[in-house]
């Protein structure tokens, strides 16, 4: 029997990093096998850059600390973008949510943490939105 595997978004990864209230929880869940994106390692790159100032040095030490404690890490491909795509027509989300999401449910996950979308929403009868703050 194969262990769930949860998908971490974007912000579980930037408050993980952060001094924020959420830290802890954020941080609770770096600790147990998880998945990401490598769009989610982008955005947190673009984020932590232009929003909270980081270094490029640590920005690439963080990404470096997260990459190795993920389980698996989901490319970005083109089957992705199409399953993507037809993700946010029919469940209307953003292109870059649907995107994540189809990144979750082609790596076999069936939480997908995040603090941006729709908690309790349940994608393609396999993938549950949790707000984990």
């Amino acid at each position: 029997m194969r262990p769930v595997l949860d998908f971490l978004d974007t912000n579980v990864l930037l408050y993980a990093l952060s001094e924020d209230e959420r830290a802890e929880k954020a941080q609770a869940l770096l600790a147990q096998p998880f998945v990401i994106s490598a769009q989610a390692l982008n955005e947190f790159a673009n984020v932590g850059r232009k929003k909270l100032n980081m270094s490029w040095a640590d920005i690439r030490e963080a990404v470096d600390a997260v990459v190795a404690l993920s389980a698996t890490i989901v490319p970005v491909s083109e089957k992705i973008t199409l399953a993507g795509l037809d993700l946010a027509q029919r469940y209307q989300l953003s292109f870059y949510d649907a995107t994540m999401m189809a990144a979750a449910i082609g790596a076999g996950c069936e939480r997908f943490y995040s603090e941006d979308l729709h908690a309790g929403l349940i994608v393609e009868k396999q993938l549950t939105i949790v707000n984990p703050f």
